[in-house]
């Protein structure tokens, strides 16, 4: 294709751009309206799907060295279980670092156990975390069975009703999101076909004038691909600056700082590409699937 004819093409696009303001209104607000309550589960699942990894990532085990373990012995064991390829991280704990983070847990009350110094109840340990956290349990199995290991500590049960909900949570919202999305195709398609079939007689006389189908195509899809763009550009902001005030809300107003929300940059480089991308794919998409009946003359 010449570029004359490229130039021709994408002056046309915005002329009918111009022309058709009201349809073009109508289809943009389409857009907007849809991708806005689609970027909206959309932020929500990311969040979601960031606080389970969060969890997850907490999830740790404690193998606990029998009492007459010596030093030597220990390092043996902490090497043995840092060599196996799943595990992330190993950090040895002495009984008494172990005392003493058990004082401090008690605060002001900490005295009560200073008799305990010379009769150290606790054993030396090592508090292991796995690459996936959801291989803890099969690498707490194998670790029992090392020499001078006394017991694994995990959480058993708890993990796996953890592991079932997130991803339960997570399921649930790839499902919303499919589901709002082809919802937002069928909509926008739907509100694209009205704005082309109100220009079927201008399509029908260029066909009858000898007007190749590509040629009359591609100033509808430079049309849908600005009514798509512009249209997701509205909610994409909105969504944003929205997402701004709340993260200010939540953790400076009401100082809840322990709810982890994904932090703005680069969730806004992310949620801007994927809501114009998406805009523009559907306007394009739509403008493809409504012109189509319309150049079979």
């Amino acid at each position: 294709m010449k570029i004359r004819t490229i130039v021709r093409h994408i002056r046309e696009g915005f002329k009918s751009f111009g022309r058709n303001g009201w349809m073009a209104f109508a289809s943009m607000s389409s857009v907007a309206i849809t991708l806005f309550i689609l970027g909206v589960f959309l932020l929500m699942a990311m969040n979601v799907n960031h606080i389970a990894n969060v969890v997850e990532k907490q999830v740790e085990m404690r193998v606990i060295l029998n009492k007459d373990v010596d030093r030597e012995q220990a390092a043996a064991v902490g090497d043995r279980i840092q060599a196996m390829p799943q595990v992330e991280s190993v950090t040895f704990v002495t009984k008494e670092e172990g005392l003493e983070k058990f004082r401090q847990s008690f605060g002001e009350n900490a005295y009560w156990f200073e008799g305990l110094d010379q009769e150290n109840p606790l054993s030396d340990e090592f508090v292991v975390k796995t690459k996936d956290p959801r291989e803890t349990a099969v690498i707490a199995e194998r670790v029992q069975n090392f020499p001078h290991v006394e017991s694994v500590k995990y959480g058993k049960g708890l993990i796996e009703k953890l592991f079932s909900i997130t991803t339960l949570v997570r399921n649930i919202g790839i499902a919303f999101i499919i589901a709002l999305a082809f919802t937002a195709m069928f909509l926008i398609a739907n509100t694209i076909k009205l704005t082309i079939f109100s220009r079927r007689r201008e399509i029908e006389i260029m066909k009858l004038v000898g007007a190749t189908n590509a040629f009359i195509r591609w100033p509808f899809f430079i049309e849908g691909l600005l009514m798509g763009t512009i249209g997701a550009v509205i909610p994409t902001l909105l969504l944003l600056v929205g997402y701004k005030y709340l993260i200010d809300f939540v953790m400076v107003d009401l100082n809840l700082y322990f709810i982890d929300f994904l932090p703005l940059n680069p969730l806004a480089y992310q949620v801007a590409g994927l809501l114009l991308g998406i805009g523009a794919f559907l306007g394009i998409w739509g403008s493809i699937v409504s012109i189509h009946r319309f150049l079979k003359i």
